[in-house]
């Protein structure tokens, strides 16, 4: 017995052959991969059959990679046996967002939003129950909004946070809108004065990793001026997801590149 589970997995069964190597390893791993990604966008949970009917693999297959990944916190079963991914997850999540190259990436699509609207621009990611600024370029307007990096800030007040969570699968009219348009503004939802507008931004296998802000005071920013400026940031957004996810494919969401004023 090892790990407590009996008997060999499925691909370690049999000699290899003579002079070949076995990849009785590299298939399982490649398994718990498949595991992990067979979660699409938005789903908080998914039964034993139909992870085995996304991954091709037999439930016994699965429950036993599933129990393995929850062993070190990358998957966990909840009490109606359903499974969700686990915090380790998350923090892996996290460490590649923290790896981001900024100089290059995401700090020149920013420069280049800000002189396109003329106001500030920032990127924010979802830390547990709240968000935080990754990156922040400042407009030329002596008068304007200050985010200080690293600070956390609510997810549900504000639109860089509400498109978090409704590209995170939060369920609400307010998030179903969101998703259909895919951007959101806010004026005064979070601070007194603040206007924003934001637009979600993806990563590898078109996983949700954070939103694009442009903010300025209310008094300069009315609704019909976000709502203008909402095709410059969701043009920023999508360009800064195309460089960090690849090319389009069977998870790209439908929205992108595709909002029309």
């Amino acid at each position: 017995m090892r790990n407590g589970f009996k008997g060999k997995p499925e691909a370690e069964k049999g000699p290899a052959s003579p002079g070949e190597p076995s990849t009785g390893s590299v298939v399982a791993v490649a398994r718990a991969v498949q595991l992990l990604g067979a979660f699409a966008l938005g789903e908080a949970q998914l039964s034993l059959a139909e992870l085995s009917r996304r991954c091709g693999l037999h439930k016994t297959t699965v429950l036993r990679i599933a129990r393995t990944l929850a062993m070190h916190g990358y998957m966990v079963q909840r009490e109606d046996g359903e499974w969700r991914l686990g915090p380790a997850s998350g923090w892996l999540g996290a460490r590649y967002q923290s790896a981001f190259d900024m100089q290059n990436v995401v700090e020149p699509m920013l420069r280049d939003l800000t002189r396109l609207t003329g106001e500030s621009a920032a990127f924010y990611v979802r830390e547990g129950d709240f968000r935080t600024c990754l990156v922040r370029v400042e407009g030329p307007h002596p008068l304007r909004h200050h985010a200080r990096m690293g600070e956390a800030l609510p997810l549900n007040r504000g639109s860089p946070g509400r498109v978090i969570l409704a590209f995170s699968g939060e369920a609400g009219a307010v998030y179903e809108t969101i998703r259909a348009r895919g951007y959101h503004l806010s004026i005064g939802e979070r601070e007194k004065g603040v206007a924003t507008v934001s637009a979600p931004v993806f990563g590898l296998n078109w996983r949700l990793l954070g939103s694009v802000c442009i903010s300025g005071p209310a008094s300069r920013l009315s609704e019909e001026q976000l709502t203008a400026m909402a095709q410059d940031v969701m043009g920023s957004a999508n360009q800064l997801s195309y460089s960090l996810a690849g090319a389009a494919s069977t998870n790209t969401p439908s929205f992108i590149s595709t909002w029309h004023p």
